[in-house]
Order: C-alpha cells, then sequence, then structure tokens
C-alpha cells in the first residue's frame, strides 16, 4: 500500500465543499465549533476543515453525525451540495 495520491479537485467538487462548508456554518450559528465537533464525534480540525471549504468530498458518516447535531436533514444537506440541484437552482435564479 504506497501513500494515498490526492487528486487536485475539480471546480465543481470546490463549489461543492464551499456551499456543505456555508450550510454547516450557518447551521451552526453561536455554538462554539467545539461543542459541536464533539457532540457530532469528529475532531475540531476536521470541522473546521469543513467548514472552511477544504475538504470538499468528506466522509459520508461524518456529514451525517454533523448533520444530526445540527439538526440538519440529509435531504437538505444533499439539496445544498448535489451538482443536479445547484443547476436546477441557478437556472431558477436565471429564470426569475
Amino acid at each position: 500500500m504506497g501513500a494515498m495520491v490526492r487528486l487536485p479537485l475539480t471546480p465543481a467538487e470546490v463549489e461543492r465543499g464551499r456551499r456543505l462548508g456555508d450550510l454547516i456554518r450557518r447551521a451552526r450559528g453561536e455554538r462554539s465549533m467545539l461543542a459541536v465537533a464533539l457532540d457530532a464525534g469528529v475532531s475540531p480540525e476536521t470541522l473546521r476543515k469543513i467548514e472552511s471549504g477544504r475538504v470538499a468530498t468528506p466522509a459520508f458518516p461524518t456529514i451525517a453525525a454533523i448533520a444530526g447535531v445540527l439538526g440538519l436533514s440529509l435531504d437538505a444537506v444533499w439539496a445544498e451540495i448535489s451538482p443536479a440541484e445547484a443547476e436546477k437552482a441557478q437556472d431558477r435564479e436565471l429564470a426569475s
């Protein structure tokens, strides 16, 4: 087993990471990053990276745990980060 090679992120993945980070930051509101991370069973560093959009494709259990602590449905998370939903939202904005 060699070292894992990290491929450069596509613009879509970067955008998805940014949207996910924004969503989680908004949902966290006034709660401390440390408290939310501990409640979700993830490291504060992991939460910080996700919120800052530096982890474009976090592990699903990580997202599920954070979403659960913040009271976010996975449907809401998926709608925010799914490329198809993003395109539809863009189309709606352009149409309005």
